[in-house]
């Protein structure tokens, strides 16, 4: 029996990981859509080409992320895969890293994370500014 995908489950499930409202998702797809519209569009089975474009556009994830995610299947797998002790519970007490280095390495990733974040918060302050000033 075929599965069929969800794309408007799947632009909810991205949407929610990312932590952007429907609103937010709204205003970046323009004038003509609001939170009702993307409640509408969440519940759709198949979205058109060209708005599943805009949407990957908006939320920065690929086209076929919507199209093919399937939940069912990634539990599967997440579910055949953890629970056979096939991987996760392997111990190494030789290590071939150097913790400091790595210590090292995960700083200069946070530090790189935090930069990001910054710029992110000054795009979204600009969003809302115009959001505001409309």
């Amino acid at each position: 029996m075929e599965q069929k995908i969800h794309q408007g489950r799947n632009v909810k499930r991205f949407r929610e990981m990312l932590g952007i409202k429907q609103e937010a998702l709204a205003f970046d797809l323009g004038e003509d859509w609001n939170q009702k519209k993307i409640s509408l569009l969440e519940q759709k089975d198949i979205i058109e080409d060209d708005l599943l474009k805009a949407i990957s556009i908006a939320l920065k994830i690929p086209v076929e992320a919507f199209q093919n995610f399937d939940e069912e299947l990634a539990v599967n797998v997440i579910a055949n895969t953890f629970g056979d002790h096939s991987i996760g519970f392997q111990r190494n007490d030789n290590p071939t890293f150097h913790p400091v280095e790595q210590i090292l390495k995960l700083h200069e990733e946070k530090i790189a994370l935090y930069e990001r974040m910054l710029k992110e918060k000054e795009k979204m302050m600009e969003r809302l500014e115009k959001l505001i000033n409309k």
